[in-house]
Protein backbone atom coordinates (compact mmCIF):
# COMPACT_ATOMS: atom_id res chain seq x y z
CA UNK A 1 0.00 0.00 0.00
CA UNK A 2 1.25 3.49 -0.94
CA UNK A 3 -0.39 6.89 -0.62
CA UNK A 4 0.65 9.18 -3.46
CA UNK A 5 0.43 12.89 -2.66
CA UNK A 6 0.34 14.93 -5.86
CA UNK A 7 1.70 18.42 -5.19
CA UNK A 8 4.13 19.45 -2.45
CA UNK A 9 2.57 22.81 -1.62
CA UNK A 10 1.50 23.45 1.94
CA UNK A 11 -1.67 21.39 1.55
CA UNK A 12 0.31 18.44 0.21
CA UNK A 13 2.96 18.77 2.92
CA UNK A 14 0.30 18.83 5.65
CA UNK A 15 -1.46 15.78 4.21
CA UNK A 16 1.80 13.88 3.78
CA UNK A 17 2.89 14.55 7.36
CA UNK A 18 -0.41 13.35 8.85
CA UNK A 19 -0.38 10.21 6.71
CA UNK A 20 3.28 9.39 7.33
CA UNK A 21 2.92 9.90 11.08
CA UNK A 22 -0.07 7.56 10.96
CA UNK A 23 2.26 4.87 9.64
CA UNK A 24 1.23 4.99 5.97
CA UNK A 25 3.87 4.75 3.22
CA UNK A 26 3.81 8.19 1.57
CA UNK A 27 5.36 9.36 -1.69
CA UNK A 28 5.14 13.06 -2.60
CA UNK A 29 5.21 13.93 -6.31
CA UNK A 30 6.16 17.55 -7.10
CA UNK A 31 6.36 19.00 -10.61
CA UNK A 32 8.79 21.82 -9.74
CA UNK A 33 12.37 21.61 -8.42
CA UNK A 34 11.24 22.90 -5.00
CA UNK A 35 8.50 22.10 -2.52
CA UNK A 36 6.29 24.73 -0.95
CA UNK A 37 3.91 25.71 -3.76
CA UNK A 38 2.96 29.40 -3.72
CA UNK A 39 4.76 29.84 -0.41
CA UNK A 40 8.03 28.41 -1.67
CA UNK A 41 11.28 30.25 -1.35
CA UNK A 42 12.86 31.31 -4.63
CA UNK A 43 16.02 29.52 -5.82
CA UNK A 44 18.27 31.93 -3.91
CA UNK A 45 16.30 31.38 -0.69
CA UNK A 46 14.22 34.57 -0.98
CA UNK A 47 10.58 34.22 0.01
CA UNK A 48 8.05 34.74 -2.73
CA UNK A 49 6.03 37.38 -0.90
CA UNK A 50 5.64 38.90 2.56
CA UNK A 51 3.81 35.93 4.05
CA UNK A 52 2.64 36.42 7.63
CA UNK A 53 0.53 34.57 10.17
CA UNK A 54 -1.59 35.81 13.04
CA UNK A 55 -2.45 34.09 16.29
CA UNK A 56 -5.85 33.12 14.87
CA UNK A 57 -4.08 30.85 12.36
CA UNK A 58 -4.10 28.04 14.87
CA UNK A 59 -3.71 25.20 12.36
CA UNK A 60 -0.64 26.78 10.77
CA UNK A 61 0.98 27.58 14.11
CA UNK A 62 0.32 24.05 15.40
CA UNK A 63 1.83 22.66 12.19
CA UNK A 64 4.96 24.76 12.74
CA UNK A 65 5.25 23.37 16.25
CA UNK A 66 4.88 19.78 15.01
CA UNK A 67 7.69 20.16 12.51
CA UNK A 68 9.96 21.90 15.05
CA UNK A 69 9.86 25.28 13.30
CA UNK A 70 7.75 27.41 15.62
CA UNK A 71 10.75 29.24 17.12
CA UNK A 72 11.69 30.48 13.65
CA UNK A 73 8.58 32.67 13.52
CA UNK A 74 9.00 35.98 15.30
CA UNK A 75 6.70 38.84 16.23
CA UNK A 76 8.26 41.78 14.38
CA UNK A 77 5.97 44.57 15.62
CA UNK A 78 4.70 43.74 19.13
CA UNK A 79 3.99 47.41 19.88
CA UNK A 80 1.55 47.78 16.97
CA UNK A 81 1.81 47.67 13.20
CA UNK A 82 3.75 50.62 11.76
CA UNK A 83 1.70 52.29 9.02
CA UNK A 84 2.89 55.05 6.69
CA UNK A 85 0.18 57.04 4.92
CA UNK A 86 1.65 58.50 1.75
CA UNK A 87 -1.36 60.76 1.27
CA UNK A 88 -0.28 63.03 4.10
CA UNK A 89 3.07 61.56 5.17
CA UNK A 90 1.81 60.57 8.62
CA UNK A 91 3.52 57.65 10.35
CA UNK A 92 1.94 55.88 13.27
CA UNK A 93 1.36 52.50 14.86
CA UNK A 94 -1.99 50.74 14.63
CA UNK A 95 -3.11 47.90 16.88
CA UNK A 96 -4.65 44.99 15.00
CA UNK A 97 -6.95 44.17 17.92
CA UNK A 98 -9.96 46.42 18.62
CA UNK A 99 -9.40 45.62 22.30
CA UNK A 100 -6.35 47.88 22.17
CA UNK A 101 -8.13 50.80 20.52
CA UNK A 102 -8.91 52.34 23.88
CA UNK A 103 -5.42 53.75 23.47
CA UNK A 104 -5.98 56.54 20.96
CA UNK A 105 -2.36 56.35 19.78
CA UNK A 106 -3.02 52.81 18.49
CA UNK A 107 -6.50 53.42 17.10
CA UNK A 108 -6.95 53.52 13.30
CA UNK A 109 -8.45 56.63 11.78
CA UNK A 110 -12.25 56.69 11.74
CA UNK A 111 -12.59 53.86 14.29
CA UNK A 112 -15.82 55.14 15.81
CA UNK A 113 -18.19 52.81 17.63
CA UNK A 114 -20.55 52.80 14.66
CA UNK A 115 -17.72 52.07 12.20
CA UNK A 116 -16.38 49.19 14.28
CA UNK A 117 -19.91 47.82 14.71
CA UNK A 118 -20.39 47.99 10.95
CA UNK A 119 -17.22 46.00 10.40
CA UNK A 120 -18.25 43.46 13.04
CA UNK A 121 -21.64 43.03 11.34
CA UNK A 122 -19.90 41.27 8.46
CA UNK A 123 -19.18 38.33 10.76
CA UNK A 124 -22.85 37.36 10.60
CA UNK A 125 -24.62 39.67 8.12
CA UNK A 126 -25.77 38.98 4.58
CA UNK A 127 -23.16 38.69 1.87
CA UNK A 128 -22.42 41.91 -0.03
CA UNK A 129 -19.39 43.70 -1.50
CA UNK A 130 -17.33 45.04 1.41
CA UNK A 131 -17.04 48.55 -0.02
CA UNK A 132 -20.83 48.72 0.00
CA UNK A 133 -21.02 47.59 3.63
CA UNK A 134 -18.47 50.18 4.76
CA UNK A 135 -19.63 53.05 2.50
CA UNK A 136 -20.75 55.22 5.45
CA UNK A 137 -17.32 54.96 7.11
CA UNK A 138 -14.75 55.86 4.44
CA UNK A 139 -11.89 56.76 6.79
CA UNK A 140 -12.07 53.52 8.75
CA UNK A 141 -12.54 51.53 5.56
CA UNK A 142 -9.50 53.11 3.94
CA UNK A 143 -7.20 52.88 6.93
CA UNK A 144 -8.11 49.50 8.38
CA UNK A 145 -10.79 47.43 6.65
CA UNK A 146 -9.50 47.72 3.09
CA UNK A 147 -5.90 46.69 3.97
CA UNK A 148 -7.36 43.73 5.90
CA UNK A 149 -9.47 42.78 2.88
CA UNK A 150 -6.56 42.99 0.47
CA UNK A 151 -4.31 40.97 2.78
CA UNK A 152 -6.78 38.17 3.54
CA UNK A 153 -9.00 37.97 0.45
CA UNK A 154 -6.64 39.23 -2.28
CA UNK A 155 -9.70 40.87 -3.84
CA UNK A 156 -10.56 44.59 -4.18
CA UNK A 157 -13.11 45.78 -1.62
CA UNK A 158 -15.50 46.89 -4.36
CA UNK A 159 -16.03 43.24 -5.28
CA UNK A 160 -14.84 41.29 -2.22
CA UNK A 161 -17.32 39.19 -0.22
CA UNK A 162 -18.33 40.45 3.22
CA UNK A 163 -19.20 36.87 4.24
CA UNK A 164 -15.70 35.68 3.38
CA UNK A 165 -14.18 38.49 5.44
CA UNK A 166 -16.63 37.53 8.18
CA UNK A 167 -14.98 34.10 8.31
CA UNK A 168 -11.77 35.90 9.24
CA UNK A 169 -13.35 38.35 11.67
CA UNK A 170 -15.00 35.57 13.68
CA UNK A 171 -11.56 34.17 14.46
CA UNK A 172 -9.95 37.40 15.58
CA UNK A 173 -11.64 37.81 18.94
CA UNK A 174 -9.70 35.32 21.04
CA UNK A 175 -6.62 36.01 23.21
CA UNK A 176 -3.57 36.60 21.05
CA UNK A 177 -5.58 36.13 17.84
CA UNK A 178 -4.23 39.31 16.22
CA UNK A 179 -0.56 38.86 17.12
CA UNK A 180 1.47 39.03 13.92
CA UNK A 181 4.25 36.56 13.07
CA UNK A 182 6.70 36.28 10.17
CA UNK A 183 9.40 33.76 9.34
CA UNK A 184 12.67 35.17 10.66
CA UNK A 185 14.86 33.58 7.99
CA UNK A 186 12.27 32.86 5.31
CA UNK A 187 9.64 30.32 4.40
CA UNK A 188 12.25 27.96 2.98
CA UNK A 189 14.29 27.43 6.17
CA UNK A 190 11.43 28.19 8.58
CA UNK A 191 8.62 26.15 7.02
CA UNK A 192 9.25 24.12 3.88
CA UNK A 193 12.59 22.53 4.79
CA UNK A 194 11.54 21.47 8.32
CA UNK A 195 8.23 20.14 6.96
CA UNK A 196 10.06 17.94 4.45
CA UNK A 197 12.45 16.80 7.18
CA UNK A 198 9.52 15.85 9.44
CA UNK A 199 7.88 13.89 6.61
CA UNK A 200 11.12 12.05 5.90
CA UNK A 201 11.62 11.26 9.60
CA UNK A 202 8.14 9.72 9.59
CA UNK A 203 9.06 7.54 6.60
CA UNK A 204 7.76 9.61 3.68
CA UNK A 205 9.73 10.60 0.59
CA UNK A 206 9.53 13.12 -2.26
CA UNK A 207 10.43 13.12 -5.91
CA UNK A 208 10.74 16.32 -7.94
CA UNK A 209 10.15 16.91 -11.64
CA UNK A 210 7.09 14.66 -11.54
CA UNK A 211 4.13 16.39 -13.19
CA UNK A 212 1.01 14.27 -13.32
CA UNK A 213 -0.08 14.21 -16.98
CA UNK A 214 -3.16 12.08 -16.60
CA UNK A 215 -5.17 10.46 -13.83
CA UNK A 216 -6.54 7.16 -15.10
CA UNK A 217 -9.92 6.21 -13.64
CA UNK A 218 -12.20 3.21 -13.73
CA UNK A 219 -15.17 2.18 -11.61
CA UNK A 220 -15.11 5.37 -9.52
CA UNK A 221 -11.48 4.86 -8.54
CA UNK A 222 -8.09 6.17 -9.58
CA UNK A 223 -6.32 3.24 -11.22
CA UNK A 224 -3.08 4.75 -12.55
CA UNK A 225 -0.95 7.88 -12.39
CA UNK A 226 0.58 8.85 -15.76
CA UNK A 227 3.67 11.02 -15.33
CA UNK A 228 4.63 10.94 -19.00
CA UNK A 229 7.91 9.06 -18.92
CA UNK A 230 6.60 6.63 -16.34
CA UNK A 231 3.26 5.46 -15.00
CA UNK A 232 2.27 4.12 -11.61
CA UNK A 233 -0.40 1.45 -11.50
CA UNK A 234 -2.46 1.77 -8.35
CA UNK A 235 -3.13 -1.36 -6.37
CA UNK A 236 -6.34 -2.15 -4.52
CA UNK A 237 -5.07 -0.50 -1.32
CA UNK A 238 -3.20 2.42 -2.89
CA UNK A 239 -4.60 5.91 -2.37
CA UNK A 240 -4.07 9.42 -3.72
CA UNK A 241 -4.16 12.96 -2.35
CA UNK A 242 -4.61 15.49 -5.15
CA UNK A 243 -3.15 18.74 -3.80
CA UNK A 244 -2.76 20.74 -7.00
CA UNK A 245 -3.96 24.21 -8.05
CA UNK A 246 -7.63 24.31 -9.04
CA UNK A 247 -6.99 24.47 -12.79
CA UNK A 248 -4.70 21.45 -12.56
CA UNK A 249 -7.19 19.54 -10.44
CA UNK A 250 -9.91 20.23 -13.01
CA UNK A 251 -7.64 19.13 -15.84
CA UNK A 252 -7.14 15.81 -14.09
CA UNK A 253 -10.72 15.46 -12.82
CA UNK A 254 -12.81 17.17 -15.51
CA UNK A 255 -16.08 16.98 -13.52
CA UNK A 256 -14.71 19.15 -10.69
CA UNK A 257 -16.17 22.60 -10.10
CA UNK A 258 -13.31 24.99 -9.41
CA UNK A 259 -13.02 28.77 -8.91
CA UNK A 260 -13.87 30.61 -12.11
CA UNK A 261 -11.71 33.69 -11.59
CA UNK A 262 -8.42 34.41 -9.88
CA UNK A 263 -6.61 37.50 -8.62
CA UNK A 264 -2.90 38.25 -9.04
CA UNK A 265 -0.22 39.10 -6.52
CA UNK A 266 2.95 40.96 -7.48
CA UNK A 267 6.02 40.50 -5.30
CA UNK A 268 9.22 42.54 -5.46
CA UNK A 269 12.44 41.39 -3.82
CA UNK A 270 15.28 43.89 -3.37
CA UNK A 271 18.88 42.96 -2.64
CA UNK A 272 19.97 44.69 0.54
CA UNK A 273 22.21 43.25 3.20
CA UNK A 274 22.09 44.57 6.75
CA UNK A 275 22.18 43.58 10.42
CA UNK A 276 18.69 44.90 11.07
CA UNK A 277 16.02 43.07 13.06
CA UNK A 278 12.99 41.86 11.13
CA UNK A 279 10.48 44.65 10.46
CA UNK A 280 7.00 44.58 8.94
CA UNK A 281 5.35 47.82 7.79
CA UNK A 282 2.06 48.68 6.08
CA UNK A 283 1.47 51.54 3.66
CA UNK A 284 -1.62 53.46 2.53
CA UNK A 285 -2.07 55.19 -0.83
CA UNK A 286 1.00 53.38 -2.11
CA UNK A 287 2.14 50.76 -4.58
CA UNK A 288 3.71 48.83 -1.70
CA UNK A 289 1.06 47.47 0.64
CA UNK A 290 3.39 45.55 2.93
CA UNK A 291 7.15 45.87 3.34
CA UNK A 292 9.11 43.09 5.03
CA UNK A 293 12.68 43.98 6.01
CA UNK A 294 15.08 41.16 6.83
CA UNK A 295 18.88 41.16 7.08
CA UNK A 296 18.90 39.26 3.77
CA UNK A 297 16.77 41.72 1.80
CA UNK A 298 13.55 43.70 1.47
CA UNK A 299 10.35 42.24 0.07
CA UNK A 300 7.18 43.97 -1.05
CA UNK A 301 3.75 42.53 -1.75
CA UNK A 302 1.07 44.03 -3.99
CA UNK A 303 -2.09 41.98 -3.50
CA UNK A 304 -5.12 42.23 -5.78
CA UNK A 305 -2.62 43.66 -8.25
CA UNK A 306 -4.69 43.59 -11.42
CA UNK A 307 -3.10 46.76 -12.81
CA UNK A 308 0.38 46.13 -11.40
CA UNK A 309 0.60 42.68 -12.99
CA UNK A 310 0.65 44.40 -16.36
CA UNK A 311 3.51 46.78 -15.53
CA UNK A 312 7.17 46.21 -16.38
CA UNK A 313 9.85 45.64 -13.76
CA UNK A 314 11.50 48.88 -14.85
CA UNK A 315 8.35 50.75 -13.86
CA UNK A 316 7.62 48.87 -10.63
CA UNK A 317 11.02 48.66 -8.93
CA UNK A 318 12.02 52.37 -8.77
CA UNK A 319 8.54 53.38 -7.65
CA UNK A 320 8.52 50.74 -4.91
CA UNK A 321 12.05 51.60 -3.76
CA UNK A 322 11.15 55.27 -3.41
CA UNK A 323 8.32 54.26 -1.09
CA UNK A 324 10.61 51.93 0.87
CA UNK A 325 13.05 54.80 1.46
CA UNK A 326 10.18 56.82 2.94
CA UNK A 327 9.33 53.86 5.21
CA UNK A 328 12.94 53.58 6.39
CA UNK A 329 13.08 57.30 7.19
CA UNK A 330 9.65 57.46 8.85
CA UNK A 331 10.33 54.57 11.22
CA UNK A 332 14.09 55.06 11.54
CA UNK A 333 14.98 51.60 10.31
CA UNK A 334 18.77 51.35 10.72
CA UNK A 335 21.29 50.43 8.07
CA UNK A 336 22.28 51.78 4.68
CA UNK A 337 19.47 52.81 2.34
CA UNK A 338 20.96 53.77 -1.04
CA UNK A 339 19.10 56.27 -3.19
CA UNK A 340 19.72 54.18 -6.29
CA UNK A 341 17.30 51.29 -6.74
CA UNK A 342 19.15 48.07 -5.86
CA UNK A 343 18.83 44.90 -7.92
CA UNK A 344 15.25 43.68 -7.79
CA UNK A 345 13.45 40.49 -8.71
CA UNK A 346 9.77 40.82 -9.62
CA UNK A 347 7.54 37.76 -9.36
CA UNK A 348 4.02 37.97 -10.76
CA UNK A 349 1.57 35.32 -9.62
CA UNK A 350 -1.24 35.90 -12.09
CA UNK A 351 -3.52 33.27 -10.54
CA UNK A 352 -2.41 33.60 -6.93
CA UNK A 353 -5.79 32.99 -5.27
CA UNK A 354 -9.46 32.74 -6.21
CA UNK A 355 -11.34 36.03 -6.33
CA UNK A 356 -13.44 35.99 -3.16
CA UNK A 357 -16.66 37.59 -4.40
CA UNK A 358 -20.17 37.40 -2.89
CA UNK A 359 -21.85 34.05 -3.17
CA UNK A 360 -21.51 30.71 -1.42
CA UNK A 361 -17.98 29.28 -1.40
CA UNK A 362 -17.28 26.12 -3.34
CA UNK A 363 -17.65 22.91 -1.39
CA UNK A 364 -16.03 20.22 -3.52
CA UNK A 365 -16.36 16.66 -2.30
CA UNK A 366 -13.36 15.82 -0.16
CA UNK A 367 -13.31 12.36 -1.81
CA UNK A 368 -14.44 12.65 -5.43
CA UNK A 369 -13.15 9.12 -6.01
CA UNK A 370 -13.21 6.18 -3.65
CA UNK A 371 -9.43 6.18 -3.20
CA UNK A 372 -8.67 9.86 -3.83
CA UNK A 373 -8.99 12.91 -1.58
CA UNK A 374 -8.77 16.57 -2.61
CA UNK A 375 -6.60 19.16 -0.83
CA UNK A 376 -5.72 22.79 -1.47
CA UNK A 377 -6.71 26.11 0.05
CA UNK A 378 -9.48 26.49 -2.54
CA UNK A 379 -11.16 23.30 -1.23
CA UNK A 380 -11.55 24.64 2.33
CA UNK A 381 -14.83 26.59 2.38
CA UNK A 382 -14.47 27.90 5.94
CA UNK A 383 -11.65 30.37 5.22
CA UNK A 384 -10.30 32.38 2.29
CA UNK A 385 -7.30 30.98 0.41
CA UNK A 386 -4.57 31.34 3.05
CA UNK A 387 -1.72 29.33 4.56
CA UNK A 388 -4.06 28.24 7.35
CA UNK A 389 -6.71 27.08 4.86
CA UNK A 390 -4.13 25.11 2.87
CA UNK A 391 -2.89 23.26 5.95
CA UNK A 392 -6.41 22.55 7.19
CA UNK A 393 -7.40 21.17 3.79
CA UNK A 394 -4.40 18.85 3.67
CA UNK A 395 -5.16 17.53 7.12
CA UNK A 396 -8.80 17.02 6.13
CA UNK A 397 -7.72 15.04 3.05
CA UNK A 398 -5.48 12.83 5.20
CA UNK A 399 -8.32 12.24 7.66
CA UNK A 400 -10.65 11.26 4.80
CA UNK A 401 -8.24 8.57 3.64
CA UNK A 402 -7.35 7.33 7.12
CA UNK A 403 -11.06 7.00 7.93
CA UNK A 404 -11.47 4.24 5.34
Amino acid sequence: MTIHVIGAGLAGLAAALDLAEAGRPVLLHEASPQAGGRARALPDGTDNGTHALVGANTAALAFLKRIGARDGWVEPEPEGLPVLDLADGSARRVALSPLAWGNQALRPAGATLSAVARMASMAFGRDRPIAQVMAAHPAFHRGFVDPLVIATLNTPSVEASSARLGQVLRRLGGPGATRLYVAEHGLGPDLVVPALAAIERAGGSIRHGARLRRLVQAGGRATALDFGEDSVLLGRDDQVVLATPPWESQRLLTHLEVPAAHAPIVNLHFDRQGPDPVRFVGLLDALCQWVLVRPSGVSVTVSAGDAEAGLKEADLAPRAWTEILRVAAAFRIPGEWPLMTPPCRVVKERRATPRHVPGPPLRPARKPLANLALAGDWTWPHLPATIDAAIRSGQAAATALLRR
